[in-house]
């Protein structure tokens, strides 16, 4: 099973369209306009919304907390490092290792890769792959994939 996310070209703020594997829309992704710190809201196709990654204040590197369905289920930490990103990860005990950048990492859950990500070339717009061997990691997935583009993003932008 699949996700594509979609970054929108032509926003004032960070957004996201985020489509199932035969390119329906599933969910979409909007960042408060006006908040102290980064706030990115997830929503279904039916405008409810689903979580919220929000940018903890006052911490040296980018520190985001996870929350799906009105409770913290997690954060993700930036570490220090010279050359690639790194992040500590405490959420549903997963670890995650790649190229953070390049949008080509997994995601895993002990031994086993149960999430891939991907950036897809040739697109208007950036466009990435979140393949998962379970479907029932797709809403934490997504979330944990638009938390660690919202640290690396506020980390370059900041």
């Amino acid at each position: 099973m699949r996700l594509l996310i979609k970054q929108r070209v032509f926003s004032w703020t960070d957004s996201y369209d985020v489509y199932d594997e035969n390119e329906n829309p599933k969910y979409f992704v909007k960042a408060e306009f006006f908040s102290l710190g980064h706030q990115l809201h997830v929503y279904d196709r039916n405008n409810h919304e689903l979580g919220v990654i929000r940018q903890r204040l006052l911490t040296f590197l980018p520190a985001f907390e996870i929350e799906i369905g009105g409770r913290v289920r997690g954060e993700i930490r930036k570490q220090f490092s010279f050359f690639k990103p790194r992040y500590e990860i405490n959420y549903n005990g997963w670890r995650v290792e790649g190229d953070f950048l390049g949008w080509d990492y997994d995601v895993y859950n002990g031994c086993s890769s149960i999430i891939h990500i991907s950036k897809e070339l040739f697109h208007w717009g950036d466009t990435y792959t979140i393949n998962f061997s379970d479907p029932q990691d797709e809403l934490e997935g997504l979330m944990l994939v638009i938390a660690i583009d919202a640290a690396n993003c506020t980390q370059n932008n900041g």
